[in-house]
């Protein structure tokens, strides 16, 4: 018998949920909010939309097909099969939060409120679930690869994302490292270094590549192409402020090795509770990941 397909729908808690778990009643949250001028009307609305989505979703899931319901706090512990169809319910970020765990399984992203939400990597109504499953399962998808990028540190431990990564200190001290690539090496104390992807030039990067006025191209989400951005390098007798930007393509990698006692740190597309510790003499290397996020566009 063959065997149903797996359903993996990944969500996040609302704005609305995450005031009742703070406050403890829908009155307390409202008291609270009032009491500064805010209401709490516009966010229960936002709350009703993902809900009624997610029921629409799940109601068009037929029978017979496995289902499971993700936390984004919960993806680091779940294990997806390689056969796994994955839905995305919730804002842009949900998808890049949720990349790095898969392995080329294809993401179907539903926005299930347009009026808050840009939709680029959530770019489908509700209402369209079971259509894209099915052309998901049949292989009649279009599938967009959208590059990552990989950090791999000298005692095996891997980290991966969607839009960028960044070394450094996990405050605003300063960031000491040594940086190479290719026969260039450099010693810096910096705000840290940023190396990000296609989808990752239209966020952090792009507002470094502004303000530095550079001529570096930014890559495209499909190209097989990062950008390292090394943020507001501090020129001094022991650091140097040459290698500060570079474009790594295939079979490319940029080292930095840790000068820092404490808190250095690797992390993800802005998750800095799920990260790599990067103390002093941990060498890390970027380059390209090895697998791509496969995601259905239409």
């Amino acid at each position: 018998m063959t065997l149903q397909p797996r359903i993996v729908l990944v969500y996040r808690d609302t704005e609305y949920v995450q005031l009742l778990a703070r406050h403890g009643t829908r009155q307390q949250a409202a008291f609270f909010l009032e009491s500064r001028g805010q209401e709490l009307g516009p966010i229960l609305e936002r709350h009703e939309r993902f809900r009624r989505a997610r029921g629409e979703v799940l109601g068009q899931l037929p029978v017979a097909w496995r289902r499971t319901e993700v936390h984004r706090d919960d993806l680091d512990r779940f294990l997806f099969a390689p056969d796994d169809l994955v839905v995305a319910l919730g804002q842009d970020g949900l998808v890049a939060n949720l990349a790095k765990y898969l392995e080329g399984q294809p993401v179907i992203g539903l926005n299930p409120d347009p009026q808050s939400y840009e939709g680029v990597l959530v770019p489908h109504a509700p209402d369209r679930a079971l259509e894209l499953l099915n052309a998901a399962l049949e292989g009649r998808a279009r599938i967009q690869q959208r590059t990552m990028v990989e950090v791999t540190l000298d005692d095996g431990q891997r980290l991966r994302a969607l839009n960028e990564v960044y070394l450094g200190h996990q405050t605003h001290q300063s960031s000491r490292y040594a940086i190479e690539l290719g026969e260039a090496r450099e010693v810096h104390s910096s705000s840290g270094v940023i190396v990000a992807t296609g989808t990752g030039s239209t966020g952090w990067a792009k507002s470094i590549h502004r303000q530095r006025r550079t001529e570096l191209e930014l890559p495209q989400p499909e190209d097989d192409a990062l950008v390292a951005f090394v943020r507001e390098a501090w020129p001094s007798v022991a650091s140097g402020t040459e290698l500060t930007e570079a474009a790594l393509g295939p079979g490319e990698a940029l080292t930095i090795t840790s000068r820092m006692n404490d808190r250095g740190v690797v992390f993800g597309d802005g998750i800095e509770d799920d990260r790599l510790e990067f103390g002093w003499g941990r060498v890390a290397t970027v380059r390209l990941a090895p697998v791509k996020l496969a995601l259905v566009i239409g």
